[in-house]
């Protein structure tokens, strides 16, 4: 049944929380007040459709993850190593992108193809040793040719070497809360130390489309054409289902067939991740079904927008009486179909009385929302919006002896 897993403490986030960066989030429903909410009537929960159990999927281990929500809908075997064969590339894509990002590569930025680059084996670019070719076509060329010389030659670009930029590797995933995942090398060919699950997979899927909005389009190019050698997406999803708009298939003898897929229904995404399946077409059936099952039984809604305020409570030692707390990030919840008037939501504040200094940020209070059962499916942390100084001599005062009273 339905699983909530916490998203990384980098996210300041407890259970469930997402950021506002997609600009495909789900419409926000209108929101909640801050205390306990009335339990739906009997008749709402009568209308709410039962959910059965997730469809049969033949492979060694997957998932079903709400972006958004960071919720867990559907698992077999989530934490269970596995081999990731060219899932391995979301995250030689994702310190590429973050290099990207920070100034440190340009996507006009021309890579030299060493020697290493041009031996790799499998799945190939077919860049020439000795020549230099932009940033962008060699993303490409990895992306949606899946090429191991042109993933090497990115990993050299940005690293100096390969296993430098595995270290790299390996420090972002302890960064996301990849705990079950190392990696030997930049392309996913079989090494003992090289493995990931299912879950990190889907945590990294995740990462790659809210922190990196403006590269993740390239997860959805259909082929690509460099040296006069055109080939096809792998990813044979992405011409089946519109809704579908990436990431990454991996396949080798020891790991089986991996996909990792996300697609966008009416602003709810979900992401998925296949491991060790039999088949290029049994990989891609077990994630079309899994897809259509959450989509079918679970809707994502907007319940607190980033910034929103949801107390006021008195702060002691002040010039402002009372300091409006608010939720860091947009808070979304995922629930069976139908059931989102059951939601309750409560507001608390963590240590009372308050009293100045507070900065900005520093978590005080916390938001919750739960289903009708009581499970907790959002906890939040609540934080004053701006910075709240010490008042005078005097007020600090007055208030000490007010405090005494509380």
């Amino acid at each position: 049944m339905a699983v909530i897993r916490s998203l990384p403490a980098a996210f300041l986030v407890t259970l469930v929380i997402a950021t506002s960066a997609n600009a495909n989030a789900p419409a926000s429903l209108p929101t909640p007040t801050p205390a306990l909410a009335t339990p739906a009537p009997a008749a709402a929960t009568r209308a709410t459709a039962p959910v059965p159990a997730p469809p049969a999927v033949t492979a060694r281990s997957w998932i079903l993850m709400d972006h958004f929500s960071g919720r867990v809908l559907a698992q077999q075997r989530p934490d269970e190593r596995q081999e990731p064969a060219s899932l391995t590339k979301l995250m030689t894509a994702y310190v590429v992108f973050a290099a990207l990002a920070d100034g440190r590569l340009k996507l006009t930025d021309m890579a030299t193809i060493s020697e290493h680059a041009w031996r790799a084996e499998g799945s190939r670019t077919f860049v020439q040793v000795g020549t230099r070719i932009p940033v962008d076509t060699l993303l490409k060329g990895m992306i949606v040719q899946s090429g191991n010389d042109a993933t090497i030659a990115l990993a050299e670009q940005v690293g100096g070497t390969e296993p430098a930029f595995a270290q790299m590797m390996n420090e972002y995933a302890r960064r996301l809360g990849m705990q079950s995942t190392h990696y030997e090398n930049a392309d996913g060919l079989p090494s003992p130390g090289h493995y990931t699950t299912a879950h990190d997979t889907a945590t990294l899927s995740s990462a790659i489309i809210r922190e990196f909005p403006q590269y993740y389009p390239l997860f959805s190019l259909r082929d690509f054409l460099w040296n006069n050698i055109r080939q096809e997406n792998r990813n044979g999803l992405l011409g089946r289902d519109p809704s579908v708009d990436g990431l990454k298939t991996g396949h080798t003898d020891s790991a089986g067939y991996c996909l990792a897929v996300s697609a966008n229904r009416s602003g709810m995404r979900l992401v998925s991740v296949v491991l060790g399946a039999q088949s290029q077409k049994a990989r891609e059936e077990a994630s079309e079904a899994l897809l259509n099952y959450g989509y079918t039984f679970f809707e994502t809604i907007r319940i607190k927008a980033a910034h929103e305020v949801v107390l006021k409570p008195r702060v002691y030692k002040s010039a402002t009486e009372f300091v409006p707390l608010a939720v860091p990030y947009d808070v979304y919840a995922t629930l069976a179909r139908g059931a989102a008037g059951s939601l309750r939501t409560s507001a608390r504040i963590s240590h009372e009385p308050l009293i100045a200094p507070l900065a900005a940020g520093q978590a005080v209070g916390e938001f919750t929302a739960a289903d009708a059962s009581g499970e907790v499916i959002a906890h939040v942390p609540l934080a004053p919006a701006a910075a709240v100084p010490e008042a005078g001599l005097w007020t600090r005062m007055t208030d000490s002896i007010a405090l005494w009273f509380h």
